[in-house]
C-alpha cells in the first residue's frame, strides 16, 4: 500500500487516500444506489437513491476518518506520534512513528478506535428514530421499517449500523486489528515480554484470518455460512480480507523482530564507507561514463570542497534525452542537500531502514556537520540481517515474503 495523495490535515496529521480506496468506495455506492435502496424505497427515484449513496459512502469514510484520529490523539498522549493517516481499501490506517513503549498506552490507543466507531453508530442511530419518530421503528421487520422512513434517517441509520459492525469487526482478538492489539496490550501486561505478547496476537489473527479465507471459499462453491451468508461475490470478498489479515498479522511480527534487531545497531557500522563523490560542474556523460558504469553505487553524493550539496542518481539521468548528457552538469539534475532524506553517525539503523521504506529510496547519506560520512543502503542493512540475526528474525522475514 502506498502513501496516496494528501487532501489535509487535521490536529497536525496529514490525511491521505490511497488509490484502493476508490474500488470500495465504488463498491459501497453501487451496492447501496443498485440494490439496497431501491429495495427499502421501490418508490424513490433513481436520481435519489445515487445521491443517498454516493452521500453515505463519503459520510463512511469520514468515520473510519474519525477513527483512526481518535487512534492518533490518544498514542499522542501517550508519546506515540502519528504523522500521517492512511485511507484505503480496508478503511483506514494510523502510521506510527514509533511503537507504544508500555502496555497500558497500547491498549488504551487500541480500544478508543473501536468505542469511537460504537458512539458515531450509537449516535447516528438514536438521530435516526429522533427524526422519524419511534412508532416508525420495528425491530423484527427492518425492510418495513425502512420503507416507513425519509431520506436523512434511512442514511443514518445505514451509517449507524455500518459503524457498529465496523466497531465489532474491530474487536476480534486478531493482529493488527484493534481487537488484536487490545490481546497484546494484555498478554504483554501480563508477561512483561513484547515479543512473546506479539507472537501469540498475531498466530490469532492469522487463525482469523483462516476463518474467514476458508469460509470465503465456502460461500463461494455455494454453502451458507453462518453470520457470512452465500454467494460467489460475497465469499470473494471475504476470502480477500482473509488474505490481506493474515499477510498483515505475519508483517506486523516481522517488523517487531527486525525493530529489535536494529534498533540498537549503529548506521556507522553498516555505512558503506569506501563510496565515491561527484563535482558538481562535470558533465553528465562523464559521470555516467566515468562513474555508474565502473560502479555499483546508484547514487553519488555531490560534494563542493567538502560539504555536501546534493545527490545524483540514475533516475536523474534516466530523465535526460541521451543527446542533451554533455551539455548538462551534475548541478542541473542532482537532488539538493536541502531536499534530501539524511541520517547522523548517532542514529541507529531501524530509524535509517525507517527513511528508506518510507522514500521508497535505496541509499541515504550519513552525513555530520555537512560532511559526508558514508552511504547506507538497503541491500547492506537487510544482507546484515541475514548474517548476523537469529532464526526467527530470518523465519519472520521468510514469512513476509511468501
Amino acid at each position: 500500500m502506498g502513501s496516496g495523495f494528501r487532501i489535509g490535515r487535521l490536529a497536525g496529521i496529514d490525511v491521505h487516500l490511497d488509490a484502493s480506496l476508490l474500488i470500495i468506495f465504488f463498491l459501497i455506492a453501487f451496492s447501496l444506489g443498485s440494490a439496497l435502496f431501491p429495495l427499502w424505497h421501490p418508490e424513490w427515484s433513481l436520481a435519489r437513491s445515487w445521491i443517498t449513496a454516493l452521500v453515505a459512502a463519503v459520510l463512511f469514510f469520514v468515520s473510519v476518518l474519525l477513527h483512526e484520529l481518535s487512534h492518533a490523539l490518544v498514542g499522542r498522549r501517550h508519546g506515540i506520534g502519528v504523522k500521517r493517516i492512511t485511507l484505503f481499501v480496508f478503511g483506514g490506517m494510523a502510521m506510527m512513528e514509533n511503537e507504544p513503549r508500555y502496555w497500558r498506552a497500547e491498549l488504551w490507543m487500541a480500544i478508543v478506535g473501536p468505542i469511537t466507531s460504537l458512539v458515531i453508530g450509537a449516535t447516528c442511530v438514536i438521530l435516526a428514530v429522533s427524526i422519524a419518530g419511534l412508532a416508525n421503528f420495528n425491530p423484527d421487520n427492518i425492510e418495513q421499517t425502512m420503507s416507513s422512513i425519509g431520506t436523512v434517517p434511512t442514511l443514518l441509520l445505514w451509517l449507524g449500523q455500518i459503524n457498529i459492525l465496523l466497531a465489532l469487526f474491530n474487536l476480534v482478538p486478531g493482529f493488527p486489528l484493534d481487537g488484536g492489539r487490545v490481546l497484546r496490550a494484555v498478554l504483554w501486561g501480563i508477561t512483561g515480554n513484547l515479543r512473546q505478547a506479539t507472537r501469540w496476537a498475531s498466530a490469532a489473527g492469522q487463525f482469523f484470518a483462516w476463518i474467514l479465507i476458508i469460509s470465503g471459499l465456502a460461500m463461494m462453491l455455494g454453502l451458507h455460512v453462518p453470520v457470512f451468508g452465500t454467494g460467489f461475490v460475497s465469499g470473494l470478498w471475504i476470502s480477500f480480507i482473509g488474505w490481506f489479515l493474515n499477510n498483515a498479522a505475519l508483517l506486523s511480527y516481522r517488523q517487531l523482530l527486525i525493530k529489535e534487531s536494529l534498533e540498537h545497531v549503529p548506521v556507522t557500522r553498516l555505512m558503506q564507507t569506501g563510496f565515491r563523490v561527484v563535482p558538481p560542474d562535470l558533465p553528465v556523460d562523464k559521470v555516467v561514463e566515468e562513474y555508474f558504469l565502473h560502479s555499483d553505487q546508484r547514487g553519488f553524493p555531490v560534494v563542493a570542497g567538502d560539504r555536501l550539496i546534493g545527490m545524483v542518481c540514475l533516475e536523474d539521468v534516466r530523465k535526460l534525452e541521451r543527446d542533451v548528457w554533455p551539455t548538462k552538469i551534475v548541478r542541473d539534475i542532482m537532488t539538493p542537500a536541502s531536499s534530501l532524506i539524511l541520517v547522523s553517525p548517532q542514529d541507529d539503523v531501524h530509524h535509517a531502514l525507517s527513511l528508506l521504506g518510507e522514500g521508497k529510496i535505496n541509499q541515504i547519506p550519513v552525513v555530520d556537520n555537512g560532511q559526508v560520512r558514508g552511504l547506507i543502503r538497503r541491500e547492506d542493512i537487510l544482507k546484515w540481517l541475514v548474517l548476523y540475526e537469529r532464526a526467527d528474525t530470518r523465519m519472520a522475514m521468510a514469512l513476509g515474503k511468501s
